[in-house]
């Protein structure tokens, strides 16, 4: 068993910290929010700060917003890198940027510890239920040590390659997704137009080839208006900008993925910051002047 630092307590932190606790680790925690009194009564170990977090623990993991929240949270005053000592691992399961990835990695890595990034797929459900696809991109024996680890908060762990490849991975993820929920609301919109019940056409089309995920589950969203945060149309958009400006930095074109940004900016726009993903079809329903109904 291990001692394992988790940092970042928010809707997916706070459940797979947890699943760590149920397999047996002992965990020390800190939320720039408060350390959950069920995590603590679960056996979890508050911590003041990340560097303290990084004294006790041999294992530090990261699950944060945004690029900028993880380096600050690894760099900063108090922050992680001030309480490592060789040998020790960093695990950032955030979404963030593949270049400031592989920056932090090396950063680590002068200090004599090992970096993996593994961001997640499977949202606020597959964190409770142990069952998110994790993309790891790290050194193999970094991956295979920390397989066990990952194995208790995901059910499909895969190591796709070394620091920032994970990262990558999270993006083509998150293009795929973006532009399949966009997919989804022109079609039920479309259908809703013309005059056909939504209802049963998201029935026939989960029984052909265009059955999805996205389908099945913000479909339903969609038509039942349920667009309390699942995925947050903000973490969406930010996914979104790291893709357009990695594709810029290639030197590729990413023409549907901009489209699909630009709805996630109207949302925003409009107050829907905090919306779900499957909320992006108000901004094709603003343009159709009709709701699915």
């Amino acid at each position: 068993m291990a001692k394992i630092g988790f940092i970042g307590l928010g809707i997916m932190g706070k459940p797979m910290a947890g699943n760590l606790i149920r397999g047996g680790h002992t965990l020390f925690l800190h939320s720039r929010s408060g350390v959950p009194t069920e995590l603590v009564k679960q056996s979890g170990k508050a911590c003041s700060s990340p560097r303290e977090v990084a004294q006790n623990a041999d294992i530090i993991i990261t699950m944060l917003p945004d690029t900028p929240d993880v380096e600050s949270v690894l760099f900063g005053e108090n922050g992680v890198a001030q309480g490592l000592s060789g040998g020790k691992t960093v695990v950032d399961m955030s979404s963030i940027s593949p270049i400031e990835t592989r920056r932090f990695a090396a950063s680590i890595s002068r200090l004599g510890c090992d970096y993996a990034d593994a961001p997640v797929s499977g949202g606020e459900v597959g964190a409770n239920n142990a069952t998110l696809t994790i993309m790891v991109g790290a050194a193999e024996m970094v991956f295979e040590k920390l397989r066990p680890v990952f194995e208790l908060m995901g059910k499909s762990v895969t190591l796709i390659g070394s620091n920032g490849a994970g990262q990558t991975c999270k993006i083509a993820n998150q293009i795929i997704v973006a532009l399949t929920i966009e997919a989804v609301g022109e079609a039920l919109l479309f259908a809703s137009k013309a005059g056909a019940d939504p209802v049963k056409v998201r029935q026939a089309l989960l029984g052909g080839f265009a059955s999805s995920r996205v389908l099945e589950i913000h479909g339903e969203r969609m038509i039942k208006r349920a667009f309390d945060p699942g995925f947050r149309i903000e973490l969406h958009q930010k996914d979104l900008n790291l893709a357009l400006s990695g594709a810029q930095a290639l030197g590729i074109s990413l023409p549907n993925t901009a489209a699909t940004q630009e709805l996630l900016n109207t949302c925003i726009a409009h107050g829907g910051a905090k919306w779900d993903s499957s909320a992006m079809v108000r901004a094709l329903e603003r343009l159709a002047n009709h709701e699915i109904q």
